[in-house]
């Protein structure tokens, strides 16, 4: 049998997995946490990894391993390898102000035709300008920019500041791959190449990048081991190859956020910054929206009902469709699809015969769910297919979930198993480094809501969207 290991260092913890590279079942697990904040020692996440690859029972008898991560994230290495100040996580919003600047002196029109982004305070364009101004001196020191996972992997392979890491610091041997690099607003996919302008708008000085690797291709060895390293990914990129995502595949995943992601074979600009339009870790694009308010949404209201969230699914059916007219826009802490960061939540349509607790309970999975079919229409908006929707996250496997989401999305639904889809993807990313074709491991299914569209529940959402 031969190994191969998948890691997905995210925002919370890390986790490895370890499955056979031929059929993809799985053999072991280690997982292990990750401080809280929106910045973090990078070193953190480096002992994270090795702790989780331990209680994963080692690299024995793994061939080859890749290394998934959070997007976006900023860390800055000065001319000796060391790290500048502490990462600024894909969550940290101090580069909100950073990212309008830059998108008045570029335009959102060309930034989109350059990247096939626009910035916001999560990318590294972002995040780099609000070091430049806000920290000078460190901003001096800056000699090269990695992302997280970009970072992790050079450790992985034996580099480091001195003492660190026993091959030093070497920062041209700093790589990424095309998905996390499409994350940054100064990579462009229609071009496949750095926009060296647009880093040094952001920076104020040249940096070191990290090199762009291919899908399948090598990025070294694990240090004093034969062990295959590969190109790694962005989160989301290596959820789609995790789940087998193809063209006409959509991804919604409902988490504390939510995100809609879909595999295309064209890349996007949408100059209004709705849809990002980045890369997949496959050799084709990713475009991608985020909202902020998805399984909260659903926390929120069972707290005011003093529900379960299993009782909360109870109660939404046992109303209609549509929810009597009642209309949640589930704005709770502002939206970022669309861009209403100062939004608040808002319920409409209430009258005496739909006042009832199903109703209010009804409203809040659909306001969640309109919130998330409206993203599946930007992304179409942009000429990507849509066939079938893969539903994923901890409130995916709630029943009232699928079945309210079969009313609401037009394409047919079906729910994967849970599982750390990830980290499944950053392993078959390795089988595919080892074997040179890309590994295609069985998708085990929860449900498959039958289709049952009931466009009551969307129109209604879109009579409140201009208020």
């Amino acid at each position: 049998m031969t190994l191969v290991a998948g890691v997905d260092s995210s925002t919370q913890n890390c986790k490895v997995v370890i499955r056979d590279a031929d059929s993809g079942a799985p053999v072991r697990s280690g997982r292990a946490g990750h401080p809280p904040g929106t910045e973090v020692d990078p070193v953190r996440w480096w002992e994270a990894m090795r702790a989780a690859i331990a209680r994963a029972g080692g690299l024995d008898g793994v061939a080859a391993i890749s290394v998934a991560g959070q997007q976006h994230g900023l860390i800055a290495l000065d001319s000796a390898g060391h790290v500048v100040r502490p990462a600024l996580m894909w969550n940290d919003t101090r580069s909100a102000g950073a990212a309008g600047d830059l998108v008045r002196e570029v335009g959102a029109e060309v930034y989109a035709k350059r990247t096939g982004t626009v910035p916001v305070a999560s990318f590294t364009a972002a995040k780099l300008r609000w070091l430049r101004d806000h920290e000078p001196g460190n901003a001096a020191k800056v000699a090269a920019v990695a992302l997280p996972h970009d970072w992790l992997t050079w450790r992985l392979r034996g580099f480091g500041p001195a003492g660190a890491g026993p091959l030093g610091p070497e920062l041209g041997e700093l790589v990424t791959d095309r998905s996390d690099a499409s994350g940054t607003a100064y990579w462009s996919p229609f071009t496949g190449a750095y926009d060296e302008e647009l880093l040094e708008l952001a920076l104020g000085h040249p940096a070191v990048l990290p090199r762009v690797l291919g899908p399948a291709e090598r990025a070294g060895t694990v240090a004093g081991t034969p062990i295959a390293v590969g190109p790694g990914a962005g989160d989301n990129a290596a959820a789609a190859l995790g789940l087998d995502a193809a063209r006409g595949d959509v991804v919604v995943s409902i988490g504390t956020s939510g995100t809609v992601f879909a595999v295309t074979g064209h890349p996007t600009r949408d100059e209004t910054g709705t849809v990002a339009g980045f890369a997949d870790a496959t050799g084709q694009f990713l475009p991608l929206i985020a909202t902020l308010n998805a399984a909260r949404v659903l926390d929120a209201v069972a707290g005011l009902l003093d529900v379960t969230h299993e009782e909360l699914g109870l109660l939404a059916l046992d109303a209609p469709p549509g929810a009597g007219g009642v209309v949640l826009q589930p704005y709770f802490e502002g939206e970022r699809t669309p861009n209403l960061p100062d939004a608040t939540a808002t319920l409409f349509g209430l009258t005496l015969a739909s006042a009832t607790r199903p109703a209010l309970a009804r409203a809040a999975f659909e306001g969640m769910l309109c919130g998330l079919a409206d993203g599946l229409d930007a992304i179409r908006g942009q000429g990507v297919e849509a066939d079938r929707v893969l539903l994923i996250g901890g409130a995916a496997q709630n029943a009232a979930v699928q079945r309210i989401a079969a009313q609401t999305f037009e394409p047919p639904v079906v729910v994967p198993r849970p599982g750390e889809y990830v980290a499944d993807g950053a392993a078959a990313q390795a089988a595919w480094v080892l074997a040179e074709a890309r590994p295609r491991w069985p998708l085990s299914v929860a449900a498959e809501p039958p289709p049952d569209h009931r466009p009551v529940i969307r129109h209604q959402y879109a009579r409140y969207a201009a208020l």
